[in-house]
């Protein structure tokens, strides 16, 4: 048993809650979580935490500005009771991958296999596809952008060839043989200030400017409609939007110094999503890792789990999905996920291509986080489509918002494996997928760790 703590579980995750303070041979803390009618946070901490240490725990899954608020306003409650020290706990750490450009998933077109179970009806909404398709021999060059914008750095390359060029003169005079040969010249300003012919000038500036103004007017109208007859009829459809769309604002700065500013004077969490995160924080962060729960499954319940592929679905889960892979002597693939725009209206798409050789085999893929599945669950038809027998996924914090359990049971998709950082309770009882893995004992013994000044390096280790 632990003396001199307190354990305060959020709203957010009660059950792991419990677990850590099971765990720890400890009652929960007494504390009052609730709403005011107008929809304000409150937070009523029931018992004493004078000198105590205080441990809050507020994973961010659902109702995250909730949660967060209520995480806040918990931290700030426990300093003005003069407690010891404030630690917040937060297994999923709020607006950490907003760095992220957002893209627009394709929900049509045909799967790349068909399954045997009911989702292979043709009018299934999801396809799992990645749209526009890489490039290779065998595929034409797409049409590019409607409106020839895409062309625009190839023609201004393509005049700055013709001014290095030594015969530019005479395709500049060419191409402006339209204007005339003489240069227009400047009006005299200093006879137009002159006081003596002031009046005559204005009285025939404007005559001159009314009638020359309504003959370009006349002018201009015919050659923009004779202009318009000639343009294409799809730029007529090109609406552009204002505003720099693909640039994101660094929330988890923001949330680092409103936890900080609130009083707490650590933070535990798991698997930040960008690691550099630590760096926004002014007091001690510990990241904890779940790979060593994840990877005592593979050892478990994978069967022949060394003839298995360890699969990052992208470039920057490279790392973190190879440290198994080589903690088990497993081989290693990786999927490259490239994202670029295909309208410049349309969010960024993803295009997916593999590397490595995965046929014949089971995949495990490896990642942190899943919120809509849309890489998991591609990365499984991509998989299936290049001969892998079965495909796992790993995940550390299984999200799952929106219709993400829909696309899971409808993907070629045969477990997925996720942590309770956030609850899954739901989630299983609607995908019969969902293999849930506990991490109450890693953020119990942290905490323990923590209170009695020992060393943390142990739960840093894969192993």
């Amino acid at each position: 048993m632990v003396r001199n703590i307190v354990v305060l579980g959020g709203s957010s995750h009660p059950s792991l809650n419990a677990g850590i303070c099971d765990k720890l041979g400890i009652p929960p803390g007494n504390v009052l979580l609730s709403k005011f009618s107008v929809g304000e946070t409150r937070v009523e901490i029931k018992e004493s935490v004078r000198g105590k240490d205080v441990y809050i725990i507020q994973p961010a899954g659902e109702n995250v500005n909730d949660n967060l608020m209520e995480l806040l306003i918990a931290i700030s409650a426990c300093k003005t009771a003069s407690a010891r020290k404030v630690t917040a706990v937060l297994p999923l750490f709020p607006y950490s991958r907003q760095n992220d450009i957002p893209y627009t998933p394709n929900k049509t077109g045909p799967l790349l296999s068909k399954s045997t179970n009911c989702y292979s009806k043709p009018d299934f909404p999801f396809a799992f596809e990645s749209k526009p398709q890489t490039p290779h021999p065998d595929n034409s060059p797409t049409a590019g952008l409607f409106n020839g914008v895409d062309g625009l750095p190839k023609d201004l390359g393509k005049i700055q060839l013709d001014e290095s060029s030594p015969t530019w003169n005479g395709t500049h005079n060419s191409r402006y043989a339209n204007y005339g040969t003489k240069t227009p010249k400047r009006s005299n300003t200093l006879d137009s200030t002159k006081s003596s012919d002031m009046s005559t000038r204005l009285g025939n500036l404007s005559t001159t400017s009314l009638v020359n103004g309504t003959t370009h007017v006349e002018d201009a109208g015919a050659v923009f409609a004779a202009s318009k007859e000639t343009l294409p009829s799809n730029n007529s459809s090109f609406t552009p939007r204002p505003g720099y769309k693909q640039w994101v604002a660094q929330a988890g700065k923001l949330v680092a110094d409103l936890i900080t500013c609130a009083g707490a004077d650590h933070v535990i969490t798991m698997e930040l999503h960008d690691p550099q995160y630590q760096g926004f924080f002014d007091i001690p962060v510990d990241n904890l890792y779940g790979r060593a729960t994840l990877k005592g499954f593979i050892q478990t319940s994978i069967p022949n789990y060394g003839q298995a592929v360890i699969v990052s679905p992208d470039a920057g889960g490279a790392k973190r999905a190879s440290a198994i892979a080589d903690s088990l002597g497993m081989p290693f693939a990786l999927i490259h996920k490239e994202r670029r725009p295909t309208k410049i209206t349309d969010r960024q798409h993803s295009t997916m291509m593999l590397v490595g050789d995965v046929a014949s085999r089971t995949c495990i893929v490896v990642d942190d986080l899943a919120d809509t599945s849309n890489t998991i669950t591609r990365a499984a038809k991509l998989l299936k489509k290049e001969g892998a027998d079965k495909v796992y996924a790993l995940i550390t914090h299984g999200i799952l918002s929106g219709d993400a359990i829909d696309k899971i049971n409808a993907s070629q998709l045969d477990k997925v494996i996720v942590t309770n950082s956030v609850p899954q309770a739901e989630h299983q009882k609607r995908c019969p997928k969902l293999v849930v893995l506990d991490v109450g004992h890693l953020f119990a013994e942290a905490i323990r760790r923590v209170h009695h000044g020992e060393s943390l390096s142990v739960l840093f280790q894969y192993d």
